[in-house]
């Protein structure tokens, strides 16, 4: 990556990596540091640094930018800092301070307990400082994110039980503009938390309603909860991979319904079906003519459901649906689930399959 390519920036770990070094360099070199060039997986590359101080003759510490880049990433303009401690021993210890997140729940890479500083860079940091590092000399680390708890709220870590920060992250040291394939790799490691809890039935919901309802009527842990968002396919196949054979899909019935159809990618601009969908079952279960012309033309879901009722069919419906979805992935994935389809006010529209 050239230094003036803004299609890509680079990562936290790059940025805490760029922050310990130029505050060992601080120290040892007895200079002004303004740019560091580290190592990384994806090659060497400089860095800005904001500033870097000498703290004593053993300690300094130094930031720098997570600059912007073509992506939404909550960490763009996040002040990385580092403080650096020489010691006579020579080990590298790295920790986290204030804005780092703290890993609290089993199933990520990092133990719980510890600072949530991936192993990427860990070992980038690691590397960097070794060969600065005085002979026989050890160093203490500390990475901080100023405003790092606050914009934790803007990311998963929470539901993935890392409180009070962010993670230091990066697996090559680049930071590209997010792809679809890493969003939904991101809502697989719920899956990872939830088996490290040891929990062996998952409720999968498509979105925040979805686990709203459900925990308005279960007595269940957030961990069981697994968000799908518009991706229940690409939850299916993670869950085959990691041997889970107990789960429930349980949501609004304007999700749910486009499976029944076998649509697994359920984001409304790529597919819908809905209406037709309805429209199909209620003929099998013999809807009268003109109602089916009603759901037909109907603008919402919860319209649909309402004519359903005044026919007496919702049950016997959503049934016919519930068998259709269960069918579905049964076929494509080879894994027997619970469905559970509910409409806003939570209301369980089957009883058949759940």
């Amino acid at each position: 990556m050239s230094d003036d390519d803004t299609r890509y920036g680079i990562t936290t770990g790059s940025v805490a990596t760029a922050a310990a070094l130029a505050a060992l360099l601080r120290i040892t070199k007895n200079t002004e540091i303004d740019i560091v060039t580290i190592t990384a997986p994806a090659g060497e590359f400089n860095v800005d640094i904001l500033k870097a101080e000498k703290i004593t003759d053993t300690c300094g510490k130094a930031s720098a930018v997570k600059k912007p880049y073509p992506d939404m990433d909550a960490t763009i303009n996040a002040e990385i800092s580092a403080v650096v401690e020489l010691k006579d021993t020579p080990n590298i210890e790295i920790t986290g301070g204030k804005g780092v997140g703290i890993v609290t729940k089993p199933g990520l890479q990092i133990p719980v307990g510890e600072s949530a500083i991936n192993p990427v860079p860990r070992k980038m940091i690691k590397e960097n400082i070794k060969r600065h590092l005085p002979k026989n000399k050890g160093v203490k680390i500390t990475i901080s994110v100023p405003e790092g708890e606050k914009i934790a709220l803007k990311t998963m870590n929470k539901r993935l039980g890392i409180i009070n920060g962010i993670s230091i992250l990066g697996t090559t040291g680049i930071a590209r503009p997010m792809s679809l394939e890493a969003f939904k790799k991101s809502n697989a490691c719920q899956l990872d938390i939830a088996i490290g809890q040891g929990y062996k039935e998952l409720i999968f919901v498509p979105g925040n309603i979805g686990e709203k309802l459900v925990k308005e009527t279960r007595n269940v842990n957030s961990d069981q909860i697994i968000h799908m968002s518009n991706y229940p396919g690409y939850m299916l196949e993670q869950t085959k991979e990691r041997n889970i054979d107990s789960i429930e899909f349980y949501g609004h019935a304007g999700k749910l319904i486009k499976l029944a159809g076998g649509i697994f990618e359920t984001k409304h601009s790529t597919a819908d079906g809905r209406r037709e969908i309805m429209t199909t079952h209620a003929a099998l279960c013999e809807v009268p003519y003109d109602k089916l012309k009603e759901i037909y033309f109907s603008k919402t879901t919860e319209n649909m459901i309402d004519i359903l009722s005044e026919c007496k069919k919702v049950t016997e419906v959503f049934n016919s649906i519930a068998k259709a979805i269960y069918t579905n992935i049964l076929e494509r994935y080879d894994i027997k689930i619970r469905i559970t389809i509910v409409r806003m006010d939570g209301t369980i529209l089957n009883n058949k399959y759940n």
